[in-house]
């Protein structure tokens, strides 16, 4: 861990001047500079006033920052291919998530299996093309630049009845693709 990155960053996020903090913990401006700069280690003592100072407990400040991923790129999609259509799963492991976009393509005159009824809601926003989507016994037309909310309650599925590819942003809440 870097220990004077972290007191630097949170010297920064208090608005606080190394010479600052430095006279609220009896320190030397030169001191915190040397610390932050990762050229000495403080004592624990030490550490425990610079915390004090900058309003935090060790407990906090030696908490595991384990960053969520929040972007994700192209090479990161998971791919899957079938003859009528291709799925593409734009978050990794998104299943542990409260919701799991995917882009759905789905080429002429083919339609994706029935899902049948669950716990959730879906949403979809189409790219490209227009499409058919059946949820129980109504069907429906949605365009380019149209979407389409639905409770999963019905037997549901998309269909491309054109001759040009379709693509969906499809999101399921929770995960069920």
């Amino acid at each position: 861990m870097e220990l004077g990155i972290k007191i630097k960053r949170l010297r920064l996020q208090k608005n606080l001047t190394q010479e600052e903090l430095a006279d609220r913990c009896e320190l030397t401006k030169g001191y915190i500079s040397q610390l932050e700069n990762e050229l000495t280690s403080p004592s624990i003592a030490t550490l425990e006033d610079i915390l004090k100072a900058l309003g935090t407990t060790f407990a906090e400040f030696f908490r595991d920052e384990n960053e969520e991923q929040v972007v994700f790129t192209e090479a990161e999609f998971i791919e899957k291919l079938a003859p009528t259509h291709k799925i593409e799963w734009l978050v990794p492991n998104a299943q542990k998530n409260e919701m799991e976009p995917i882009l759905v393509t789905i080429e002429p005159h083919s339609s994706l299996e029935e899902d049948v009824p669950h716990e959730g809601e879906e949403f979809g926003y189409v790219l490209k093309g227009s499409l058919m989507l059946h949820l129980g016994k109504s069907a429906y037309n949605v365009k380019k630049g149209e979407v389409f909310y639905y409770s999963s309650e019905k037997p549901h599925h998309l269909e491309n009845r054109t001759n040009e590819r379709v693509v969906v942003l499809w999101i399921a809440a929770p995960p069920t693709f």
